[in-house]
């Protein structure tokens, strides 16, 4: 018996037995396996969705963007009018505004928490309790009680229009919000802009072209203020040689509330202001983190050749610092525009209000709103991280 079956197995075609244990088809079968699986997946909750809403009676499709939306926004960056506004433009107002809030958070988070990192770090007892008390308190109370709080017990006990803060006659803060200064630019304010953009190229170009001669020759060129110059003196120029086509609508006090100007409402500003603090305690704690990385050597060498130590934290201990830091500082960032969804919870105009609320409310297309708002937030999220690890590589250490 031995021997047959020994013989059945040479038997057997040499060429099968190695196809069968291929490890090349056999990970083209169980990829193909699991994309139709997926497939099959996606095509059963499809059909079965379509079904269930063809029973309920339920209408479905995305032509409801083009439908007029019957409601208004008190906060808005775009033109939008009530009677003939669709909910695409809606969701588009609704965009901009989570958009709007989200990046002067990210900026706003990201300068106090690299602050405040730096200061977790200090010789100075006094400094270094404070910026932990910061950093503690505000990490471990959560986002939307922060929110809250700031919106019922801060901004909404500020004084009524009569009594406003006045800020050098141009900025005005009450319970109604923060009046500021809106631009009204002339016919030939895009020719400033567009000096603008070439300045900024321009300031890119002489940073590389620094960069580059310090390498090769190790001198050091100004970069920063010759850019900074740059930024300023053109734009400058056209600015005036066109006459200035640039004035500021400041709001005035006309009746029972102000008029003119460019308003923020409180809920943008509590919003504003616990993103931006919630959000630099998790920042400073990364910072402080990636400047624990670097090892303590290049401190004391940095010392060694002389430097202060606001140079060596600039020129040595961040640039190294920074591949610690910058993971961490992507999802943070894709977090702010995520929990800004939260302001939902004291009125904020956000796209998760105007459009996840109100307008599915009001027209009945539950998956086709959820679904556009998931992708939105996917999108943003996605261009954050793809952006960030672009400079994440670039600011890799690099062998010579």
């Amino acid at each position: 018996m031995a021997t047959s079956d020994s013989s059945l197995v040479k038997s057997q075609p040499k060429s099968s037995v190695s196809f069968l244990y291929d490890e090349r088809v056999r990970n083209f079968f169980y990829q193909t396996l699991t994309a139709g699986t997926f497939a099959w997946l996606v095509w059963y909750l499809f059909t079965n969705t379509a079904h269930n809403l063809e029973v309920r009676g339920m209408n479905s499709g995305f032509g409801f963007l083009f439908q007029t939306a019957g409601f208004d926004t008190d906060f808005k960056l775009i033109e939008y009018t009530v009677g003939t506004g669709t909910y695409g433009r809606i969701f588009f107002v609704g965009v901009l505004n989570t958009l709007f809030v989200s990046v002067f958070a990210i900026v706003a988070s990201t300068v106090i928490g690299f602050f405040m990192g730096v200061m977790r770090l200090s010789t100075n007892w006094l400094i270094s309790r404070l910026a932990l008390t910061y950093v503690e308190i505000l990490r471990n109370v959560p986002l939307l009680i922060q929110i809250i709080f700031w919106y019922l017990g801060v901004f909404a006990l500020l004084p009524k229009v009569k009594q406003s803060a006045d800020f050098l006659g141009i900025a005005f803060l009450n319970n109604r919000g923060l009046y500021v200064p809106s631009a009204v630019p002339g016919d030939l304010f895009w020719m400033t802009m567009t000096a603008f953009v070439i300045a900024v190229v321009a300031a890119f170009m002489i940073r590389r072209w620094a960069r580059r001669r310090q390498e090769q020759t190790g001198q050091q060129f100004p970069s920063f203020w010759a850019g900074l110059g740059v930024i300023v003196a053109l734009p400058g120029v056209v600015y005036l040689a066109t006459g200035m086509p640039l004035s500021w609508d400041i709001a005035a006090l006309e009746g029972f509330n102000y008029q003119g100007g460019f308003a923020l409402p409180p809920a943008f500003l509590a919003l504003l202001v616990s993103l931006t603090i919630y959000h630099s305690a998790h920042m400073a704690e990364a910072v402080r983190a990636g400047i624990l990385s670097v090892s303590k050597g290049q401190t004391e060498a940095a010392n060694a050749l002389g430097l202060r130590p606001g140079r060596v934290m600039r020129l040595v201990i961040i640039p190294q610092a920074m591949l610690a830091i910058v993971p961490p500082m992507i999802s943070t960032w894709m977090n702010v525009v995520k929990n800004s969804s939260l302001a939902v919870a004291i009125g904020y105009s956000d796209v998760v209000a105007l459009f996840m609320q109100t307008s599915l409310n009001q027209s009945g297309y539950a998956i086709e709103i959820v679904a556009i708002t998931m992708l939105f937030y996917m999108t943003i999220s996605l261009t954050i991280s793809f952006f960030m690890n672009i400079y994440n590589k670039r600011v890799q250490l690099r062998e010579r």
